[in-house]
C-alpha cells in the first residue's frame, strides 16, 4: 500500500508539473502576441504622426511660400537623417526608399524639386530664390503673397510620404 500511495503522489506531481508548464507556455505566447501587437500599433502611430506633418497641409487654402519652406525643411531634415542623396527625377508611388521630394509648380514654369538632399548644396539657394520671387512680386505691386495648393503622395511600399506637390493658384 505504501508504494501505491507514493506512486500516486509521484503521478500527481508530474501532472501538476505538466499543467504548470502548459500554463507557462500559454501565458508566454499570449503575452508575446500582445507585445507584438503593441509594437505594431506603436510603429503605425509613429508612421501616422510622421505622415501628418506633410498631409496636414493638404486641404488648407491660402498656403504661402512660407508653408512651402516649412514642408521643404521637414523633407530636408528627413533626407539628411537617412543620408539620402538628392533625387533628380520626380519619384513614383512605388518608390521604396525614404527620400521626400517637395515639388513647386507655377502655371508658366516646369515643376522644380526644391527639397534638399544630403549632398544637395543648392537647397538653401533654391528655397531662398522661391521666397525672394514671391517677395519681389509684393514689392513690385500691391499683390499679396502667392497662394498654393498642396498634394501629398504616400508610397505603397513604405507607406510614408515620398512627395509633396505645391501648385501656385
Amino acid at each position: 500500500m505504501e508504494n501505491a500511495s507514493k506512486a500516486l503522489i509521484m503521478a500527481a506531481s508530474i501532472l501538476i508539473g505538466i499543467m504548470i508548464l502548459s500554463l507557462m507556455v500559454y501565458l508566454f505566447t499570449t503575452f508575446g502576441a500582445t507585445s507584438a501587437e503593441l509594437h505594431k500599433q506603436q510603429a503605425t502611430d509613429r508612421l501616422n504622426q510622421f505622415n501628418s506633418q506633410f498631409t496636414s497641409y493638404e486641404d488648407k487654402s491660402g498656403l504661402t511660400i512660407y508653408d512651402v519652406a516649412t514642408v521643404a525643411n521637414l523633407a530636408t531634415e528627413n533626407n539628411k537623417y537617412y543620408e539620402l542623396p538628392k533625387v533628380n527625377t520626380i519619384p513614383t508611388k512605388s518608390t521604396s526608399d525614404f527620400y521626400i521630394s517637395v515639388i513647386i509648380s507655377r502655371p508658366s514654369e516646369t515643376p522644380k524639386n526644391i527639397s534638399g538632399g544630403f549632398r544637395d548644396t543648392n537647397y538653401e539657394t533654391n528655397i531662398q530664390s522661391e521666397i525672394n520671387t514671391d517677395l519681389s512680386k509684393i514689392n513690385q505691386s500691391s499683390d499679396k503673397l502667392s497662394t498654393y495648393n498642396c498634394k501629398a503622395y504616400i508610397s505603397t511600399i513604405t507607406e510614408r510620404v515620398y512627395r509633396v506637390d505645391f501648385t501656385q493658384q
